[in-house]
């Protein structure tokens, strides 16, 4: 029995219906569909229009009354989607089947439109079955006769809700039947262009994804302890996406989540975030910025960092990430990357490198009414990254464009002809992707045959046309990246980050900048949750996707520039690889910025100490000089001031040698004490660190002082070290056990709190821009911590044990159980200079002046010795 669906008419299908309800063993039926087109190869989503939903598949035959009996009964799936009807035949050579949609032969091709009536029939494997296919094949019918789309799309949204609400997620895919599940939502998986209804389920040991139609996979299944990053994702401009990386490549994550309220995505996020080491979810800007300033990371790894923190992803064509161009010269024969002049101006958006366009483009700014913009397109959209990505993602340009590839003139068909179009077209201000900067030239080449048309002078489209310069793909690759990482874009690429990711994004600076686009492509400019009427809403929504959006804005204040050498003797070299043209680590700058003169020229000759004097003056170990350690002097140089083991603190006059006055105040022995504005800081091994009010001239007077305690920071172990900021408003303590905390002074909570050694800290120590700290420790290591988000960002491990320090925030210089002074380089990690047994045994403290042009060194050899750089 056959019933014929006319999916145009409302009223057949309804009688249709009621003949199939009244025919229960009927399994087969008709669709008459007015269109057909030719599509490309075996079945994936995207055949899918966009926002179109897969539900499910039957196994189905396909039957036709033409051609010899033996084809007229093809064997396939039957897909049900919101907006199709799919049949994909086992038989590989035979076309894929679609309302709308037929796809022929197994090349990638613009699609063939065939206009007329058509009626195809199918027959269900499961007779059963077909009254539930055709019911909901007429729920989907009714929301494409709805008027606006906006009612059609909720109607399409309902239904599939209404799906995943019947169905939960199957615990016999477990890996493990000792698994214990955590929670359970409904979810979709996002790649690109296309999204994956389904359930999500996650244990104690996996994150499990099962999509509604088990497509691709019937799972899909992560092991949360092989999770090295998660990432909140902005979707649709709404807080819903979650992105897990399983690897340390930045580009390509392991699942992207779009999760249908935050509540839950949140949940699932910080469930995660626990099988994280320490508990580090997220490295902030900050963080990434500091490595990058210090060298730890190249200007491609930072680049796709801050793309990662802006909520650029792969999987989001909308939102890829961006990365500049940097080059200005393709037409050379040879490309020189010592001349600036072969560089592309950092400091401007594409779309001021032309002057004369750039006044076009003004002009028409200030006679536009508001909200006002510079520039008509984005620098970067899916059709922007597609337009790279063509030769090597031809399905996702068709799907993109309505099964059409662009004008063969309009293709990506040389480097050196888009660069000019990107400097004179008066609508084209596009960056880069990543790919440009990578390994893979595959996007350059036509790998797959693909005919792209012809271009007006007759030849065809094939492999991209490169610069003279380079001699093949990867060889222009290879000069892509040398120039990413050289001299030049290193010391100028603070610019371009500010113009995209930072203060110059928005506001007075970005139109001072020349850098304002459409208002709907920043984050916040539209706020679609309040917009009610459904139809305006999904306008909105589809041209910010398809317009392109702008980062999230990561930085409000000028980016600082990143520190690097100065090239010598760089032109005399006949060839120039990575290394040389890459930043590498200073031996003679400081990687703070000291603006005092003194200070850089005296830590630059820090390899070059001399000793001055040395004196036996102690009949034991020195514990402490002048500043630091367990002794220090007050500022009239009247008094000076010890911690004892005997859990007091001693005021002794210097005129009179004899004690003045007594703290008691700690449960154990007094371990560091320092002084600030008439505040004593006390750390003890009672696991306390205690503020009191000390008044430098009350305890010159000879009167009985009244040490009035002012704050008290408790700890989980005893407190073996501290320091204050140069500020004087935060606080870092080191404890037995080896963590340490960051207090602010007026607030008795942790800042932040970590465990940075393995065993006791011997000093702690900020940077003389209170950004880092540097501590010492038990474990051999020195380790530097970043103060804005305490983040361990460096450990550099010693042979020996080092038990004191000083540094100006690139250069330290430490003394060793051995008796040696060693002098560091942070950045590269490695000893520069040592001076060995300049103690007998343990140097046990430091002090350096504050021109950092006398250092005093103390140890258990009971020598205090005299040292000063040679300039």
């Amino acid at each position: 029995m056959y019933c014929v669906i006319n999916i145009q008419l409302i009223c057949k299908v309804l009688n249709i219906l009621c003949s199939i309800i009244s025919c229960p063993a009927a399994t087969r039926f008709s669709l008459n569909i007015c269109q057909l087109f030719m599509f490309i190869c075996r079945f994936s989503l995207l055949l899918l229009d966009l926002e179109e939903h897969y539900f499910e598949q039957h196994t189905a035959y396909n039957l036709t009354s033409r051609g010899p009996v033996a084809n007229r009964r093809s064997s396939g799936s039957l897909k049900i989607c919101s907006k199709s009807v799919i049949f994909e035949p086992d038989d590989a050579v035979q076309p894929i089947l679609k309302i709308y949609l037929i796809k022929e032969e197994n090349v990638v091709a613009p699609y063939k439109y065939e206009r007329g009536e058509t009626k195809v029939t199918f027959q269900l494997e499961a007779p059963g079955k077909t009254e539930d296919v055709v019911q909901m094949l007429l729920q989907l019918h009714r929301a494409s006769c709805l008027d606006k789309q906006g009612d059609q799309t909720a109607m399409v949204a309902a239904i599939l809700q209404s799906r995943l609400a019947r169905t939960c997620f199957d615990k016999n895919s477990f890996q493990h039947v000792t698994e214990i599940p955590h929670m359970e939502c409904v979810a979709e998986m996002v790649s690109p262009l296309v999204t994956n209804a389904g359930h999500i389920c996650i244990t104690d040991c996996n994150l499990y994804f099962q999509p509604m139609n088990s497509y691709p996979d019937s799972v899909v299944q992560i092991g949360l302890h092989s999770v090295k990053r998660i990432y909140k994702r902005r979707h649709g401009l709404r807080p819903l996406g979650l992105e897990v990386f399983c690897t340390e490549n930045d580009l390509c994550s392991d699942i992207y989540l779009k999760f249908y309220n935050t509540k839950e995505r949140d949940e699932l996020y910080y469930y995660i975030a626990t099988f994280l080491e320490n508990h580090i979810v997220e490295c902030t800007a900050e963080s990434y910025m500091l490595q990058w300033q210090r060298g730890h990371i190249s200007n491609y790894q930072y680049l796709l960092h801050l793309n990662n923190l802006a909520d650029r992803s792969v999987n989001d064509l909308s939102q890829y990430p961006v990365f500049p161009w940097v080059i200005s010269d393709y037409s050379s024969t040879e490309l020189d990357l010592l001349n600036p002049a072969s560089f592309r101006d950092l400091s401007k958006p594409i779309g001021a490198l032309n002057t004369e366009r750039l006044e076009r483009l003004l002009e028409r700014y200030r006679d536009m009414p508001e909200p006002r913009f510079m520039y008509g397109s984005h620098y970067s959209s899916p059709g922007y990254v597609l337009f790279y990505l063509v030769r090597v993602a031809p399905e996702h340009m068709l799907c993109l464009q309505n099964g059409r590839f662009d004008n063969a003139d309009r293709m990506f068909n040389s480097v050196g002809e888009t660069w000019k179009n990107c400097l004179e077209g008066g609508t084209d201000f596009k960056e880069l992707i990543p790919e440009f900067y990578g390994s893979d030239g595959s996007f350059l080449k036509n790998l797959l045959g693909l005919n792209l048309g012809r271009r007006q002078g007759g030849g065809r489209v094939e492999k991209v046309e490169l610069p003279p310069w380079a001699s093949d793909p990867d060889d222009f690759l290879e000069k892509m990246r040398l120039a990413l990482e050289s001299q030049y874009v290193s010391e100028h690429l603070h610019e371009w980050i500010d113009l995209v990711f930072g203060y110059k994004q928005r506001g007075c600076e970005a139109v001072a900048a020349h850098n304002v686009f459409h208002p709907v492509t920043y984050e916040g400019g539209v706020d679609c949750d309040s917009i009610e009427d459904p139809d305006h809403k999904i306008a909105m929504l589809t041209q910010i996707l398809e317009f392109g959006q702008t980062p999230r804005q990561l930085f409000v204040t000028p980016h600082p520039q990143r520190i690097t050498p100065r090239f010598h003797n760089l032109s005399a070299t006949p060839s120039l690889s990575s290394s040389e043209l890459s930043p590498v680590s200073p031996s003679m700058e400081s990687f703070e910025d000291l603006t005092e003169e003194s200070k850089k020229m005296a830590w630059s000759n820090m390899n070059k100490l001399a000793l001055q004097s040395c004196h036996k003056i102690h009949k034991e170990a020195v514990t402490g000089i002048a500043a630091l350690s367990s002794c220090l002097m007050l500022p009239d140089d009247k008094i000076v001031v010890c911690s004892s083991w005997d859990n007091n603190v001693y005021f002794y006059s210097i005129a009179y040698g004899r004690r003045q006055d007594t703290l008691m105040g700690h449960d154990d022995a007094v371990s560091h004490i320092c002084w600030r504005d008439d505040k004593l800081y006390t750390a003890s091994w009672d696991s306390t660190v205690k503020i009191w009010k000390c008044v430098a001239d009350d305890i010159s007077s000879k009167k009985r002082t009244q040490f009035d305690l002012l704050a008290e920071f408790e700890h989980e172990a005893g407190v073996n070290t501290l320091d204050l900021s140069p500020a004087g408003t935060l606080l870092a303590t080191g404890t037995k056990e080896g963590t340490l905390t960051l207090w602010d002074i007026a607030n008795p909570l942790p800042l932040n709190q970590l465990t940075c050694h393995s065993g006791k800290i011997h000093q702690v120590a900020f940077s003389p821009d209170s950004r880092h700290i540097l501590s010492v420790g038990e474990d051999s290591c020195l380790a530097v911590t970043d103060v804005q988000t305490g983040m361990l960002i460096a450990t550099v491990h010693a042979e020996l044990e080092q038990r004191c320090l000083c540094w100006d925030g690139n250069t330290v210089l430490s003394g060793g159980m051995s008796g040696d002074l060693s002098v560091w380089d942070l950045l590269s990690s490695k000893v520069i200079h040592k001076i060995p047994a300049a103690h007998s045994g343990a140097v046990t403290c430091m002090w350096m002046n504050e021109q950092c042009s006398s250092i005093i060194t103390g140890g258990v050899d009971k020598q205090i010795i005299l040292w000063k750089p040679e300039y």
